[in-house]
């Protein structure tokens, strides 16, 4: 059977790491997934496999001891391994976007420092932007950064941070009225600091607190946390970029990588979907003949396909236009909203399609019918794909009147 979300026009190079990658994720994500899932437990032995291909470093240049590859490439390895489990790719999300944000942002010394250790996995990347009131309101943070001699005191509270517990660099999107009078616009008066800790929970470092894992319906096995800062002093020279104020900016680079990276989850946990929805189709017996055989089954699987189809497609072209140095917001957005969506829906009809045994545990299915809403959420909402993309459309389509 021909495999479904083929991507043309990809060098031998990639096709190289993609097998390896899919060999990976069957032989040794989907047959352990599901029941470190329900133990919400860390896959510690696969995280170690993905450090040993290499993934760790796919983004970051050579010069740093990474495999220099694309956004593309980088999203077709996510896609497949949240085929396995979506779990796995949020690790290697936030890890890349902090190491983006380096690449892109960083002052030489920074990326000397921190870019080779990250292309090891020695060093884990996560990052920071939300905050317990804050919802998809950026503008509104409340932690803030005081600079005292050559240091600045960082205090507050942050929320939904992945990663929170074993990473060792989190990038922390706080307000630095420092330097920007009264009355600047919030956006300008943020600062990214790169914050190094110890991995684990409680007291990280002194002034900076990891309370504990945050128990989710889904997305477990990565941890996810709060981060408290209590007057944390981080050095001037640990300002991503060396300037304040671009925080923001900095911070809504590294969530276009993000959004691409959601859409490609999307698109594979919707093919795993497919894959056992027309599997099982085909093994249950009703009425004297497999379900695969009735109609309004292959009505199911014929539209679930076609989303599987649709959803790659645009993820495809998100991510190549950022590859291309353009401007990617429009692309990005709609690749994240529609993928989201359609893993949802994609999901359900696997679901619907198991029937009672897709409410079991002992099912696959049941796991990624917790895990697709959180897609829904996660790199902005629908509603804010929604504001990016309309207002994108309404700078490209100016009505000269």
């Amino acid at each position: 059977m021909a495999r479904l979300a083929q991507t043309a026009g990809l060098t031998d190079v990639q096709q190289e790491i993609l097998s390896t990658v899919r060999d990976f994720v069957d032989k040794e994500i989907i047959p352990v997934a599901t029941e470190l899932e329900h133990r919400d437990e860390y896959p510690q032995q696969i995280v170690d496999g993905l450090k040993e291909l290499g993934l760790f470093g796919l983004m970051i240049p050579e010069e740093y001891g990474g495999l220099g590859e694309s956004l593309l490439t980088y999203a077709l390895c996510v896609e497949e391994i949240a085929r396995g489990w979506m779990s796995v790719s949020g690790i290697i999300n936030t890890h890349f976007i902090v190491a983006y944000m380096l690449k892109q942002h960083g002052t030489q010394e920074q990326k000397d420092h921190f870019l080779p250790r990250m292309a090891a996995g020695d060093i884990r990347g996560a990052f920071s932007m939300s905050e317990p009131g804050l919802g998809s309101d950026v503008s509104a943070i409340t932690s803030k950064a005081v600079k005292d001699g050559d240091e600045y005191v960082l205090n507050g509270q942050k929320m939904w941070l992945t990663n929170g517990g074993t990473s060792s660099l989190v990038a922390v999107l706080v307000r630095s009225d420092e330097g920007h009078p009264e009355g600047t616009a919030p956006h300008k008066s943020m600062t990214t600091f790169l914050v190094e800790k110890e991995p684990g929970f409680g007291e990280v470092r002194p002034g900076l607190t990891i309370p504990g894992k945050i128990d989710k319906m889904g997305y477990k096995g990565v941890d996810t946390t709060e981060l408290i800062m209590d007057d944390l002093r981080i050095p001037a020279d640990r300002v991503l970029g060396g300037v304040t104020g671009r925080g923001f900016y900095q911070m809504m680079d590294g969530v276009e990588v993000g959004r691409v990276n959601v859409a490609a989850r999307g698109c594979g946990v919707a093919q795993r979907a497919f894959e056992l929805g027309v599997r099982y189709a085909q093994q249950r017996h009703t009425f004297g003949k497999p379900i695969a055989q009735h109609q309004a089954i292959q009505f199911k699987l014929a539209e679930m396909a076609t989303k599987v189809e649709a959803a790659h497609a645009m993820m495809v072209n998100a991510a190549r236009k950022k590859d291309s140095g353009e401007r990617n917001d429009l692309e990005a957005g709609m690749a994240k909203y529609l993928a989201s969506e359609y893993c949802k829906e994609v999901v359900e009809d696997a679901f619907r399609i198991h029937g009672g045994y897709g409410f079991s545990k002992e099912y696959e299915i049941e796991r990624l019918y917790r895990e697709a809403p959180m897609l829904l959420i996660g790199e902005g909402t629908a509603e804010i794909q929604k504001m990016i993309i309309g207002r994108r459309l309404l700078e490209e389509y100016r009505f000269q009147g």
